[in-house]
């Protein structure tokens, strides 16, 4: 009798124990920046996800503020705290050859998140969740195309030069425009990301007379700046196309409303959910994809209410 109680206290205490390790767990995330409307989305989408644990995950998260040093100081601070997992969302994706052999030299698993880095070949123990930003720009340049008949001029609104999102959302653009050699591109300018960046680049166009038919941008934060621009100068709405990335409530009301055409949905939930449950099956050294895709999907006056 004492023998099997003494195997049901084991028991318990393993059980106890197996719950407590999951309670501990500590995932250190180190976003680019704060100050941007569909990381936020993102961040928040990471936060119910590590609520949604029966035993709970705790997040520490950290705002790189565009900083490339900060955002490394910010990783071996991580690790000298000696967090179970790191989830990075990288200020500048050609730079993040130090944040991995960090990790990698310290044994902890590593989860690029949204912004996959340039290195083609990550080590083991290093996994990214994103979506593929190629599609985006294909999406939404065909899309474009085909409302302007296979003919005009656009603009390009690109966002951080350091980013690839924005190196792969526009050549993504460029490989359908390659199709339409009647389809020129007017201007091509940085916008950072920006709603007030974009506005200012399109009134600038605007007021140097140059004549477009489509306004095609990296997010939807610069093409709403560019949809306020047209209205200022007076253009006449849905006279001019203009497309986004990410599907952001502000991004959706101003398709409902005529303000946009177009915009592809970028999935934060879904991209929130796979970097936390990536990292804690790498903890729990469960096996998993080294590189998790989260599908983009087209956002059309037609379906807009269907992302609501």
């Amino acid at each position: 009798m004492k023998t099997k109680t003494r195997i049901a206290s084991l028991a318990l205490s393993l059980m106890l124990t197996s719950g407590a390790a999951l309670a501990d767990l500590k995932i250190g995330v180190s976003m680019s920046q704060f100050d941007d409307t569909w990381l936020t989305y993102l961040r928040e989408s990471m936060d119910k996800k590590a609520k949604s644990f029966p035993d709970g995950v705790t997040l520490q998260f950290e705002d790189a503020r565009s900083d490339v040093v900060k955002q490394l100081s910010q990783v071996e601070s991580f690790i000298s705290q000696k967090v179970d997992a790191l989830i990075v969302n990288p200020v500048d994706t050609a730079a993040t050859q130090r944040i991995t052999k960090a990790a990698v030299a310290a044994g902890i698993p590593l989860v690029y998140v949204n912004r996959r880095p340039d290195d083609p070949k990550l080590p083991e123990g290093v996994v990214t969740v994103a979506s593929d930003d190629l599609e985006a720009g294909r999406m939404q340049m065909q899309y474009l195309a085909d409302k302007m008949g296979g003919k005009g001029d656009i603009v390009i609104l690109l966002g951080d030069l350091a980013n690839n999102s924005t190196t792969n959302r526009t050549k993504g653009v460029k490989e359908v425009l390659a199709k339409y050699p009647n389809i020129k591109i007017e201007q091509e300018q940085t916008g950072t990301w920006s709603r007030d960046k974009g506005m200012t680049l399109v009134n600038d166009w605007l007021t140097q007379g140059r004549d477009f038919q489509a306004v095609v941008s990296n997010n939807d934060e610069m093409a709403i700046g560019a949809a306020m621009a047209l209205k200022q100068a007076g253009t006449k709405k849905g006279s001019v196309l203009i497309a986004g990335v990410d599907g952001t409530p502000d991004g959706l009301n101003a398709i409902k409303k005529g303000e946009m055409a177009v915009s592809v949905f970028q999935d934060a939930k879904g991209q929130a959910d796979g970097s936390i449950d990536t990292a804690v099956k790498m903890v729990k050294k469960q096996p998993v994809e080294q590189a998790v895709w989260v599908p983009y999907r087209l956002i059309t006056p037609e379906n807009v209410d269907q992302f609501k």
